[in-house]
């Protein structure tokens, strides 16, 4: 998007104003043009009775809504006023004060894949699917043809049908297989639902022949996965501090009530709600389809093994709060309806988007502030007070409260928490007449004055370090090398003393609170406990009273050594506390007794990399090989998430159980592992990524003969290679967890990619 107005979208005291005072303000900025403004003013730009008859059939009237502004927005680094037609107060307010907070750390980034929708033909009574998909397949250019021959202006605006695609369902017809083929098609500024439904009807007799089946069905599908928007927003504690609440605690509170809603579809689908509040109201105010929008959006939720958010909060390494959104949006800036509503066009002169993959952007950023206000609000005043003070206009309405002391009436209301008419009249009756402070700015960013420093609770912490494996997975733990490097990812530890007796571990981010008993001994319920209790043992400390406070940043159970950095973190912290001065080999032998009691039988290369933080080619032994590996320059990956736990300790099971069964065969794959892993040295030290990738691509087929590969890791691996990797494997046990691809030159299309199929991805680089 491209900023054609020094205009800034921050306006001080805007909500103070008149709807007059308002629209004047907005001319003068130039933020709406002279016709826009008498428009508004006079009220002219509601839909006619007309124009309404025209829309839809069997007409009587219009029906209103309120159109307001979300302010303080910055998207891309432009500065956007956001147009919204909503009837909930606390939306706009909501929105404005997610804004602004954001904006002080610059605003809001956000993505785009290209505006591509999926048409269905239905085909039905198929004698034989195989075949009748591979010859649809083998005529795809002359379907492509055909399509784009229904639609040529689309295509000389650069869109058209892209590809096509056929799914099998067998059985799925009253018990007989059911083909539905896929058009895939770019509708680019426009919505697009006619133009593809029209391809289908056009496509539909020359598919039957060639399937020797029926057609059926010939509809777009309102399931726009392959139109994905994602936003992201960066908030520091400091800026979340306010009103009675500390900083880091709004900022835990919102890590946890996400949590909630990752793990909880009912909550879950409120969660979602909020995201949708903010979506709504701008695709309604830009006359877009907010109903295909929410079916998309709950279907994407959906697409797992459960309903899940749609939103995903984190903290980075400086405990800054780390929101963002990925959903299907599939929107239009052309067409008849859009042209045809006065007030959508308002709206877009106002957004000022240069195509709909730049509105699907902005629409991205506002659900993600939305949602920010929202969990804001849950775990600071809670929401209820929004919805009391949406209940309090309206009493407020029934009062008789005139405009200039409405808002000090609804105030009032919610503040005595006896929302009634008669309570309203009442507060009528004892106010002046010269109204009363607001008192409360709903736009105002909180923390402005905050102290809470993010790197004070570094201080005093011990940090152990993620990494991912390059080369030499399973094949280490039988004598082989592996080659790993260190991420910027940590977790950090801090222990402080405690006045109840026992050792009790908080890691708020996991939902951790654990108690260890300083006169029991032995394994304990879970690993955590049995791998903690030992360290105590060992450094002579179980029986000290203190409380081990945890902070990740390594993401759980994906493969890239949070066992061990947790392992590492708070062997150094209580090295802290209680000055020990453990040397590295004192900490990182200490991390690998933790290691054994996590993973049975680990190879001790996680927790050399938690604890030394270096490139090194490693191999088991006593003492272990620790060369260090220099590269000549840093090395861009891609490290994408499956979502899917790495199963460590049942993968070493797996692969150990195996090559008791065949030792000759598996000791040969580790040899070939091994050999590899010496090449990757050399490639690295040469700064030959093609050569290490090469190298990589190979050793992922090797630990998929192993058994230690998913379905998800694999299609994580072939997104990456399809869109510019040079190489891409799995990192860590397997068995679920993460994939590392070496991207020199396409981090960002790779990424992107990763993300549009429903994953996550972290972009860093190494040595």
């Amino acid at each position: 998007m491209t900023d054609s107005s020094t205009e800034t979208s921050r306006i001080p005291g805007f909500y103070k104003l008149g709807v007059a005072e308002r629209l004047r303000l907005l001319f003068e900025r130039g933020l709406v043009s002279e016709h826009h403004y008498h428009m508004l003013c006079d009220g002219q730009q509601a839909l006619s009775l007309g124009a309404a008859d025209r829309m839809i059939e069997n007409v009587v009237g219009t029906f209103s809504l309120p159109f307001g502004l979300g302010l303080n927005f910055v998207i891309d680094g432009r500065p956007v006023l956001i147009p919204l037609a909503v009837e909930e107060p606390s939306v706009v307010a909501a929105l404005s004060a997610a804004a602004k907070t954001a904006g002080p750390s610059g605003g809001f980034k956000t993505w785009a894949s290209e505006p591509l929708l999926v048409g269905q033909i239905q085909i039905v009574d198929v004698a034989h699917a195989a075949k009748s998909k591979r010859a649809i397949l083998g005529h795809k250019d002359t379907i492509l043809n055909l399509a784009n021959s229904l639609h040529p202006n689309m295509v000389a605006r650069g869109g058209g049908a892209r590809d096509v695609e056929v799914v099998v369902h067998p059985g799925a017809a009253r018990g007989r297989d059911m083909l539905v083929v896929h058009v895939v098609v770019d509708t680019r500024d426009a919505m697009g639902a006619n133009l593809v439904n029209t391809i289908c009807e056009g496509v539909a007799p020359l598919l039957e022949r060639l399937s020797e089946g029926r057609v059926c069905l010939r509809i777009l599908s309102n399931l726009c996965d392959r139109a994905m928007v994602g936003a992201k927003m960066t908030i520091p504690a400091a800026a979340l501090a306010g009103k009675g609440y500390d900083g880091g605690e709004v900022r835990d509170g919102i890590l946890l009530a996400y949590d909630f809603a990752a793990a909880d579809p009912y909550r879950a689908a409120t969660h979602n709600k909020g995201i949708m509040n903010g979506v709504d109201a701008i695709a309604i105010a830009t006359g877009n389809d907010w109903r295909a929008l929410e079916a998309a959006a709950h279907a994407y939720a959906a697409r797992g093994v459960r309903y899940t958010s749609l939103s995903t909060w984190e903290k980075d390494l400086d405990g800054n709060l780390v929101g963002e959104l990925q959903m299907p949006i599939k929107v239009g800036t052309v067409g008849g309806n859009l042209e045809s509503n006065p007030p959508v066009q308002i709206a877009h002169a106002m957004l000022g988007a240069e195509s709909a993959t730049d509105l699907a952007r902005i629409i991205g950023a506002v659900g993600l502030a939305q949602n920010f206000g929202a969990l804001r609000a849950l775990v600071t005043h809670g929401i209820q007070r929004g919805h009391m003070g949406l209940h309090a206009r309206s009493v407020a309405m029934s009062a008789g409260a005139a405009p200039e002391n409405f808002d000090t009436v609804v105030e009032k209301l919610v503040e005595s928490g006896d929302v009634k008419v008669w309570k309203a009249k009442q507060i009528l009756a004892d106010m002046n007449a010269r109204p009363e402070p607001d008192g409360i700015d709903d736009a105002e960013p909180q923390g402005e004055d905050a102290t809470d420093d993010p790197n004070a609770q570094i201080e005093g912490c011990g940090a152990g370090f993620g990494k991912v494996i390059l080369l030499g997975e399973h094949a280490v733990v039988y004598g082989s090398h592996a080659l790993a490097a260190p991420v910027d990812l940590a977790i950090r530890a801090k222990v402080q003393p405690a006045q109840e007796p026992g050792v009790h571990v908080i890691i708020p981010r996991w939902g951790v609170e654990l108690d260890i008993d300083p006169s029991a001994k032995g394994a304990g319920p879970g690993s955590l406990q049995t791998s903690l209790g030992n360290i105590l043992d060992k450094l002579e400390l179980r029986n000290q009273n203190m409380t081990v406070e945890v902070w990740p940043h390594v993401p759980r159970a994906m493969g890239l050594g949070g066992s061990a950095a947790l392992a590492v973190g708070i062997v150094r912290a209580l090295s802290e506390r209680f000055g020990l001065a453990l040397s590295d080999a004192d900490v990182n032998g200490l991390a690998f007794e933790a290691e054994k009691v996590a993973h049975g039988n680990p190879s001790g290369i996680d927790n050399t990399l938690a604890t030394y933080r270096k490139f090194m080619l490693f191999r088991k032994g006593t003492p272990p090989v620790m060369r260090q590996v220099v590269a000549p320059k840093p090395i861009p990956i891609v490290i994408g998430l499956s979502g899917t736990e790495s199963l460590t300790a049942k993968m070493v099971a797996r692969v150990h159980e195996s090559w008791c069964n065949n030792k000759k065969l598996y000791e040969r794959i580790f040899a070939e592992i091994n050999t590899l892993t010496l090449q990757g040295v050399e490639a690295i030290e040469a700064y030959d990524l093609g050569q290490l990738g090469e190298l990589m691509n190979v050793c992922q087929g090797l630990l998929n003969a192993l058994g230690v590969s998913s379905w998800e890791l694999e299609e994580l691996i072939q997104i990456a290679r399809n869109n510019g990797a040079l190489g891409a494997k799995l990192t860590g046990g397997g068995g679920g967890g993460s994939i590392v691809a070496i991207c020199p030159d396409r981090t960002e299309e790779v990424a992107t990619a990763i993300r549009a199929a429903g994953y996550r991805a972290i972009i860093t680089q190494i040595g």
